[in-house]
C-alpha cells in the first residue's frame, strides 16, 4: 500500500505517531539512544534532535523493526553536523549493530566512518538525505528528486501567476537531499515557460527554527518585491509560515514547499501557504526498517533489481539512483491544501 490516499492506513499512522512521540519524550531529544524490542539491533541516525519530521521518521523505523521482533536504536546529535554524526556512528560500531541507517548531514564527510562500519560487517545505507554511494549499500528516498524539484517550481509558477521574484529557504548548505532538489529546481527554471520567474536567493536556516525565522525576515527585507518562498524543509516552511502570518502578508508573498500537515494546517487555513507537498515520514522510516533487515539477511545486496517485501507497504525493487548509486523510492509527493489538510493534520 504505497499511496497516502489509501484511507485504511490512517489509524495505524496515528498509532505510530503516538508511539514515536512517546519514545522521544523519554530522552532521545538529548541525543541518547533508545532501544526497542529484542535480538538483533538496527540503528537509525537522523540529522539532529528536536526535529518533528525526524521524530516521526524514526518512529516509523522503530515500528518496522519492532514488528519484526528486533531492537531499534534511534540516535541524533544536538547539532546538524557531520562531526556530531561521526561520534554517534563510532559508538554504534562499538555496539556491533546489524545495520546503520543514516540521514547524512554531509554527502562526503561521513565516508571514512561509514566505511569503518562496513569493514566491521555492518550493513550501511542512507535515508532522506543521501551519503556518497561509496559509503552506502543503497538509499531510501522519499520520492524522485527530479519530480520534487519540478513540482515545487510548478507550484511557484502557479502561485505567482508565472512572474516575479522567488527565493528558496533551505536547511543546511551540506544537506544532499536539499541540494539535489534545488539543483533540479534551477534546471526546471531554465525552461522557457519560467522566463519571467527570477530566483533571487537560496537562504539556509540550518533546520533550526530561530535561524529559519531570521532568514525569512532577511529575505523579506532584502527583496521587497518577493512574491514566493519555496521551503523544501519542514522546519523552514513552518518558520516562514509564522513570519508571513505575523506580518499579515497572506496573498502578497506566497509560500509552498515540503511541510508536516500537523505544523502547517494553520498556515494553509489562513492562506499564508495555499498548498504544499510531502510524503509520509513515518512510512519513510518504516520502509528503511525493512531495507535494513533485508540487507542484514542477504535478501538484497543493494544492487539495482533486488526485490524485497516491506511489511504493510508491500513489495519494492531497488533501482538506479541519479547519483550513481542505488535507491528505494517510497512514492510520489502528495499535495496538501484546504480540501484535505484537516484530515491529515491529526495523522502526522
Amino acid at each position: 500500500m504505497k499511496h497516502m490516499t489509501k484511507k485504511g492506513i490512517v489509524l495505524s499512522l496515528i498509532m505510530a505517531v503516538a508511539g514515536s512521540m512517546g519514545v522521544f519524550a523519554s530522552g532521545n531529544r538529548s541525543g541518547d539512544g533508545n532501544a526497542q524490542g529484542g535480538g538483533e539491533r538496527y540503528a537509525i541516525v537522523f540529522k539532529s534532535t528536536g526535529n518533528p519530521y525526524g521524530e516521526r521518521m524514526m518512529g516509523g523505523f522503530e515500528a518496522g523493526i519492532k514488528e519484526q521482533g528486533f531492537t531499534s536504536i534511534m540516535r541524533a546529535p544536538d547539532l546538524p553536523t557531520a562531526e556530531a554524526q561521526i561520534q554517534i556512528i563510532d559508538q554504534l560500531i562499538a555496539q556491533r549493530v546489524s545495520s546503520i541507517c543514516i540521514a547524512g548531514n554531509d554527502f562526503d564527510a561521513l565516508q571514512p566512518v561509514l566505511n569503518r562500519a562496513k569493514n566491521q560487517g555492518i550493513k550501511v545505507y542512507s535515508l532522506d538525505s543521501a551519503v556518497n554511494p561509496a559509503s552506502r549499500l543503497t538509499h531510501v528516498n522519499q520520492a524522485d528528486s527530479g519530480k520534487i524539484g519540478q513540482t515545487l517550481i510548478e507550484a511557484a509558477y502557479d502561485l505567482t501567476g508565472g512572474e516575479g521574484e522567488i527565493a528558496v529557504l533551505s536547511a543546511t548548505s551540506q544537506a544532499s537531499n536539499q541540494n539535489i532538489w534545488i539543483d533540479y529546481m534551477k534546471k526546471e527554471l531554465e525552461k522557457p515557460k519560467y522566463a519571467n520567474l527570477t530566483l533571487v536567493k537560496v537562504a539556509y536556516g540550518d533546520d533550526l527554527r530561530d535561524k529559519s525565522v531570521s532568514e525569512t525576515e532577511g529575505l523579506l527585507l532584502s527583496y521587497p518585491n518577493l512574491k514566493c518562498i519555496i521551503a523544501p524543509t519542514t522546519v523552514g516552511i513552518a518558520a516562514a509560515g509564522k513570519v508571513l502570518s505575523d506580518r499579515g502578508l497572506q496573498g502578497q508573498v506566497f509560500l509552498t514547499g515540503l511541510g508536516l500537515p500537523s505544523e502547517m494546517a494553520e498556515y494553509i487555513d489562513n492562506g499564508a501557504c495555499p498548498y504544499m507537498y510531502l510524503w509520509n515520514p513515518i512510512d519513510v522510516g518504516y520502509l528503511a526498517a525493512y531495507v535494513g533487515t533485508a540487507l542484514a539477511r542477504g535478501t538484497i545486496t543493494g544492487k539495482a533489481g533486488d526485490q524485497f517485501s516491506a511489511g504493510r507497504l508491500g513489495a519494492y525493487t531497488v533501482t538506479q539512483a541519479s547519483d550513481g548509486g542505488t535507491e528505494v523510492l517510497l512514492g510520489p509527493p502528495f499535495k496538501f491544501d484546504k480540501a484535505n489538510i484537516n484530515e491529515w493534520k491529526a495523522v502526522y
